[in-house]
């Protein structure tokens, strides 16, 4: 992957050579945890004081990632034992360290809002007005995170009762088919088919995405399955300055397909038609998914994946038209207007003995919408 060099805020030899005070004080002068600290102000002045600094509690969260910290007992622990690294985190010389407990608390609190969904919209939308987000192409792909719960062991199924050979009775058709509608209408949103995303508000498809830690297969580089127990990012990134546009946090056993269209509408929600080409992955090559980029006016870089689809007749292993002794037409044009493709008689017309016959057709023109894929 080609490494894009552009600006920073501050060199990255500078921020490890500070003392951890002004470190932290540069870190926090990028952004405002405002919106997050708002999450838990009080609502009226009556009542019992706060006993706990929020904005401290924040802000500790933050440093904790910085300080490659792994675990919130840990945090605590620091926070106990280093007097200094307390009043980098903001927290005065009377406050208590707050438990483990608050702050689970005050993390629950934070992941049910979507405070930090408005915080990142926010930011991409201030990069678009200034400047720096530029760049027409959209990539989508996904990886994994592995969860720190440890995976719940599987029931034991009992044996399914062998099933009964022979075509079903009336009755019992009518029964299954009865069963299989009551299946479907109780599917959730994501465990539905990826084309009935299409029609699915993007507040729905956002709100409705299955959070729980899971098991998850992916291929690696070498071909060979990988597993893990957690969870599934998904990211569509500008790649040119390589802005996370949209993201998305899923089970691990979701498919990466079924989370491509909620980013292309995020994407399509906060600019409007300025992105012009999304470039995904084999895994992605689904005709919905085509038809969302098409109603959108982009187009689609995905590699084609052979599934058990027949022979194209007229056409060779890359869809282009093939003539009587099946050559290859050669690409001349795409037709903006009519978003049409036009291929012109391949070389070997030159010297073929049928290149005046009837059956020999001199240019082609397809249309995308006969298939989009």
């Amino acid at each position: 992957m080609t490494i894009v060099k552009q600006m920073s805020l501050f060199d990255i030899q500078e921020l490890l050579e500070m003392e951890s005070s002004r470190r932290f004080d540069t870190i926090f002068a990028t952004f405002d945890v405002q919106p997050i600290f708002q999450l838990f102000s009080k609502k009226t002045l009556r009542g019992a004081p706060r006993e706990l600094n929020y904005g401290a509690m924040i802000q500790s969260l933050i440093i904790r990632i910085v300080e490659r910290i792994p675990t919130i007992k840990d945090l605590i622990k620091r926070l106990v034992n280093d007097p200094l690294f307390r009043l980098d985190c903001g927290f005065l010389v009377s406050d208590v360290v707050p438990s483990e407990a608050s702050y689970s608390r005050m993390i629950d609190v934070i992941s049910q809002s979507d405070v930090l969904d408005h915080m990142q919209d926010t930011l991409i939308q201030t990069a678009f007005i200034e400047g720096f987000l530029c760049d027409e192409h959209l990539a989508i792909d996904a990886t994994h995170f592995e969860s720190r719960d440890a995976a719940k062991p599987s029931e034991k199924k009992e044996p399914a009762p062998p099933k009964k050979r022979g075509r079903k009775s009336k009755e019992e058709r009518n029964a299954w088919l009865t069963e299989q509608a009551e299946i479907k209408a109780n599917q959730s949103t994501y465990e539905k088919e990826i084309k009935d995303q299409l029609d699915t508000p993007l507040e729905t498809l956002w709100q409705d995405v299955p959070i729980e830690p899971n098991w998850g297969i992916k291929k690696n580089s070498d071909g060979k399955n990988t597993f893990w127990f957690g969870f599934k990012g998904h990211l569509a990134v500008t790649t040119k300055s390589q802005y996370i546009v949209g993201r998305l946090m899923t089970s691990a056993n979701l498919s990466d397909s079924k989370a491509a269209i909620p980013l292309l509408k995020k994407g399509k929600d906060l600019f409007q038609g300025h992105f012009k080409t999304a470039i995904l992955d084999a895994g992605y090559d689904y005709e919905p998914i085509y038809r969302q980029l098409h109603a959108y006016q982009m187009r689609a870089v995905i590699p084609y994946n052979v599934r058990n689809e027949g022979e194209y007749l007229g056409f060779d292993e890359h869809f282009r038209p093939a003539c009587v002794r099946e050559h290859s037409y050669c690409y001349d044009s795409f037709d903006e207007k009519y978003r049409t493709l036009k291929f012109t008689r391949p070389k070997e017309c030159a010297t073929c003995p049928l290149r005046n016959d009837s059956l020999c057709q001199k240019v082609f023109k397809i249309k995308c919408d006969t298939d989009l894929r």
